[in-house]
């Protein structure tokens, strides 16, 4: 689907939904993905990208940067804290803090380097053990913790179970931004990101819907 397609749909459903126009960003998550697809994102002007993996982002992402200005890269992948110094350095955003080694790590790495990516806490709304993410129940008190430490929590993100309604997760996810005073929400993907809209998202993430289906092998 072109990404002219995608972001006209997501215009709508602001619209929609008396949402102002352009609050919601569409993060294109090239995890992955052929290069010669993420350039040609690239040339047709999108600049937000999304990113799993520290290493893979490190591969591609400096030369990217450098031959298109203005890129904005976002973690949205689990970050094991020995990658974190390369996270913070290579990223503008980082979606997945999860767990108090980790917030310690980021807190002394911020003091060392003099500068943080902004930071998002990943709730697990489903409460499925698999999947990383912050319990809801502990929600409020993790980011009490990240706050203590000197970290700025500007949003929150989740990855709904697959065989679950996206809505009623995007509802407790914006319930539990709003009563931390969190702005920034990073919730739906390819297949649910109108509901995410509707919901309140900042951020969706979006990935085969605009390059096609990922080959793994």
């Amino acid at each position: 689907m072109p990404l002219s397609d995608i972001s006209a749909r997501i215009r709508e459903e602001e619209a929609r939904t008396g949402r102002a126009p352009g609050s919601t960003r569409l993060i294109a998550v090239s995890k992955v993905q052929p290069l010669d697809r993420v350039i040609a994102v690239l040339e047709e002007g999108h600049r937000l990208f999304g990113e799993n993996k520290v290493q893979e982002a490190a591969g591609k992402w400096p030369d990217l940067r450098d031959r298109f200005p203005g890129v904005e890269l976002h973690l949205i992948g689990p970050l094991q804290t020995n990658k974190a110094r390369q996270a913070m350095q290579l990223f503008d955003a980082i979606e997945t803090i999860d767990r108090p080694k980790l917030a310690r790590t980021i807190a002394r790495l911020k003091d060392e380097l003099g500068a943080c990516p902004k930071l998002f806490v990943q709730i697990n709304t489903g409460e499925e053990e698999q999947k990383a993410g912050v319990m809801p129940a502990e929600a409020d008190a993790f980011i009490a913790e990240c706050c203590a430490l000197g970290l700025e929590i500007e949003g929150l993100m989740c990855i709904p179970p697959v065989e679950e309604e996206p809505s009623l997760h995007f509802a407790l996810l914006k319930k539990i931004a709003d009563r931390n005073g969190i702005t920034e929400l990073s919730m739906g993907m390819s297949g649910d990101f109108e509901k995410a809209v509707a919901q309140g998202a900042t951020f969706v993430r979006v990935g085969s819907a605009i390059f096609g289906e990922r080959n793994y092998g």
